[in-house]
């Protein structure tokens, strides 16, 4: 059986895919006036008006060019005749049986034949995630190695002074900020592995310029220039991870390619204490030498994933035709059925932005960046205050983050294991929390000291995952999920330029004052998206009777398709 893309073709009627049957038929891509009629049913269920709600259904139904929708979900291939027998008992087709129903009223899907779930799981696992994670390395890598190209003496040789080396780390999140929605949009138009691999071939070429900056202006401008390239990898990692895989099974997933950045930190510790001893190299600093060598083989890797990389579940080549409509099928089970494709509009980021708990999302996020990049950027110059030398100071700065990595994999296996994020997210911010807490009251104790970065290392980078992990997979739909994800890191990493102001002198006790504040806020933001989402799937529960939506009308809503339930 072909697959149908979950694409809009040039043409202006294009072929949505119904799983349920096996079977696509075309419609009209919703625009203009119809899109101002899918939103306000939103807003209406909301209000709990079925009158009202009802009165939206109808108008969208009678300018469906005269569609029955009683039978739009049970249309043959030709789009034209209705099919009786596709819902008789027992059916299998296209991988899905139509007799039994998922969590979202939805068929359960069937695993073909062949192979088992689980098989197909773990040939995703090894074609996707070792991938995304070696990708984000990279780039992780490329953009905190200043931190340790200072520890070699990059603020001298440039003349450096003042807040001069914070502004260059503020430069970088200018760019990151601003073009992370257009990115993941252009990421769906070139596909993953196009626009993901280009732009990791530049940003690595970026990090080998940053090699050969002979003065304050041109390390200014290789960071933003960095920003400009980085700027889709986290978002669109995570975006494309949430394409594949269901919300119950992803924390390990996410936690394991969001802990790449604990990796890159212990890797990058390594590698600078190693080329740190190539000072004066071909008559080059150490800390130039940092940049040459990392940045050209993250090129090197960019340019092996142009050719390698994957994309998205209905393009991979390497499953099988039904395993790829199973993949697909059990995603619209997982996700309500919600997973609409058309091209994404204004109208589709203004809706996505009204929902309060989208901010929330984002605000989750912004609190725990300030402490993240705060010790990703200055735990080296903490650690070289402590006494230390320039190569003790890089190898003191693996254990951390090594540690960190395999907490942050053992809280993603409890999450998922458990089926719950709320938890996973209060308990690693309050280890966080009492990290800082140590520092902020001990003074004389280098030991305790150094301990606390693990605590604060481990809490931060094993609650950012499961936050950004929850609310991804709340999202359903390929436009709301974009929207929401790039919003969500892009919002997050403003808290990246206060995090570069927080450490401006040696009175470090400031700067860790500001982390716990900031800790604190994603706690409650934590608390109150908990809330939300416990009173939406309750309101829903309780949803009027007498409203029907035709699964046209389910799929434009995504995650507000009233059959859709929120993960807590």
């Amino acid at each position: 059986m072909t697959l149908p893309s979950t694409r809009p073709s040039d043409s202006p009627v294009f072929f949505f895919s119904f799983g349920l049957f096996g079977c696509r038929f075309p419609f009209a891509p919703l625009h203009g006036d119809a899109l101002d009629v899918v939103f306000p049913i939103h807003r209406a269920r909301e209000r709990r008006s079925g009158e009202e709600l009802s009165a939206c259904v109808r108008h969208i139904r009678a300018g469906d060019e005269g569609r029955d929708p009683e039978k739009a979900t049970t249309l043959s291939k030709n789009g034209r005749t209705p099919t009786p027998d596709s819902s008789s008992a027992g059916g299998v087709v296209g991988g899905v049986v139509n007799t039994a129903a998922g969590p979202n009223d939805m068929p359960v899907p069937v695993c073909p034949a062949h192979t088992t779930e689980r098989k197909i799981t773990t040939k995703i696992d090894l074609h996707l995630v070792p991938f995304v994670c070696i990708l984000y390395l990279m780039a992780f890598l490329d953009r905190v190695n200043v931190a340790n190209a200072r520890a070699f003496g990059l603020e001298a040789e440039l003349g450096l002074s003042g807040v001069q080396y914070n502004t260059a780390l503020t430069i970088f999140f200018v760019p990151y900020i601003i073009f992370e929605i257009p990115s993941n949009i252009l990421l769906k138009k070139f596909s993953p592995r196009v626009w993901l691999s280009a732009c990791c071939i530049a940003f690595g070429l970026v990090t080998v310029f940053q090699g050969f900056v002979q003065n304050y202006s041109g390390l200014l401008a290789t960071r933003f220039f960095l920003g400009l390239f980085e700027c889709g990898m986290f978002p669109g990692c995570f975006y494309l991870l949430g394409m594949w895989y269901r919300r119950g099974e992803a924390q390990k997933r996410f936690s394991l390619f969001f802990s790449s950045t604990s990796l890159a930190g212990a890797f990058g510790g390594l590698l600078a204490s190693a080329i740190g001893k190539m000072d004066f190299l071909a008559n080059y600093r150490g800390w130039r030498w940092i940049f040459i060598i990392e940045g050209a083989f993250t090129v090197l890797v960019g340019v092996v994933f142009l050719f390698t990389f994957p994309s998205f579940p209905e393009e991979a080549k390497w499953l099988r035709a039904d395993e790829r409509e199973f993949v697909q099928a059990r995603l619209r089970v997982d996700q309500g059925h919600s997973g609409a494709e058309r091209t994404i509009t204004l109208k589709d980021v203004g809706s996505v932005m009204s929902d309060f708990k989208v901010w929330l999302g984002g605000i989750m996020y912004f609190g725990l960046i300030v402490p993240a990049y705060s010790y990703a950027y200055f735990s080296p110059t903490i650690i070289q205050a402590y006494g230390y030398d320039k190569i003790q100071t890089q190898l003191r700065s693996v254990p951390p983050w090594a540690v960190a990595f395999g907490f942050a994999m053992v809280v993603a296996t409890a999450s998922d294991w458990t089926k719950h994020r709320f938890l996973f997210t209060i308990g690693p911010i309050c280890l966080a929390v009492a990290g800082f807490a140590v520092l902020l009251n001990v003074n004389d104790n280098l030991s305790v000291q150094y301990g606390s970065l693990f605590m604060i290392c481990m809490g931060t980078y094993s609650a950012m995952p499961i936050i950004v992990c929850w609310f991804n997979m709340n999202l359903a739909g390929h436009h709301r999920r974009s929207i929401g994800t790039a919003w969500q890191i892009g919002f997050g990493n403003i808290g990246g330029i206060i995090s570069t102001y927080s450490f401006v002198d040696q009175n470090f006790k400031r700067g860790y004052a500001i982390c716990v504040s900031f800790i604190c806020l994603s706690a409650v933001a934590c608390i109150l998206y908990a809330l939300a989402v416990v009173r939406e799937n309750k309101k829903r529960a309780r949803a009027p009777e007498g409203v029907e939506l035709t699964e046209l009308e389910k799929s434009e809503l995504g995650d507000l398709n009233p059959n859709f339930r929120y993960m807590l």
